[in-house]
């Protein structure tokens, strides 16, 4: 199984959000990738590109494009298209809950690459102990989702992380504030949409290099709170 740092911070990409006065889809992801240079230049843990109504030929080449200039630091996934992932380079694939048996995935490469999965129920975690990482969620509201969209919560979390064999990802409404409460629940970092886009397009957007450091730091500070006697 893939290690990864603790805590792994994943910026999932939505390149509407990052450019929403953009006229065409070139310039959409002519934005996400000025986006994504920002978020590899802070050593974002992994770069999911979430980008499903992209045909297969620009999404392989924004793919390609994005692998070749991210440090080694970064690990960049393509959400759902295993095809894609293998052809252009990336460090592996994000499946659905209900996407594809993994071993079926892994086969599409002759050298190991990361899978991992969405999860929303502890049920959904314990069949899922073949993957390399796990994203659960929607912990908490997020302006991602449509409103009135099921949410988790912190405990669904906690019960998720038990059960889990692989590392758990806590996704939804992600803010530095929320991290302490994350990682108590047992999850070995976030992933986000929203904290990383860029500073003042939603309250809680930071932009990915000051999302980067803020996270970071809420973790850290998590860990040194004194222990209750």
């Amino acid at each position: 199984m893939t290690s990864f740092p603790q805590p792994c911070l994943c910026l999932v990409t939505d390149r509407r959000a990052v450019t929403p006065d953009a006229r065409t889809q070139r310039d959409e992801i002519l934005g996400l990738e000025r986006h994504l240079d920002a978020a590899c230049e802070a050593s974002v843990d992994i770069v999911q590109i979430r980008e499903c109504d992209v045909d297969a030929a620009a999404l392989c080449a924004l793919v390609r494009r994005v692998v070749g200039r991210a440090t080694p630091a970064t690990r960049v996934m393509v959400n759902d298209r295993a095809d894609v992932a293998a052809v252009a380079g990336a460090a592996g694939v994000h499946l659905r809950a209900d996407g594809p048996p993994v071993a079926r995935v892994r086969a599409l490469r002759p050298v190991p690459w990361i899978v991992g999965r969405s999860v929303h129920t502890p049920a959904e975690a314990a069949l899922a102990a073949d993957t390399d990482y796990l994203l659960c969620g929607t912990v908490f509201a997020s302006g991602s989702k449509p409103a009135g969209s099921p949410v988790g919560g912190i405990e669904a979390l906690r019960e998720t992380c038990a059960i889990a064999v692989p590392p758990v990802l806590a996704i939804g409404g992600i803010t530095p504030a929320r991290v302490a409460a994350c990682r108590a629940a047992g999850a070995a970092g976030v992933a986000a949409i929203g904290v990383f886009l860029p500073a003042g397009r939603t309250a809680e957007a930071l932009g990915p290099a000051a999302a980067v450091t803020a996270l970071r730091q809420a973790w850290v500070e998590m860990l040194q709170l004194p222990r209750r006697a």
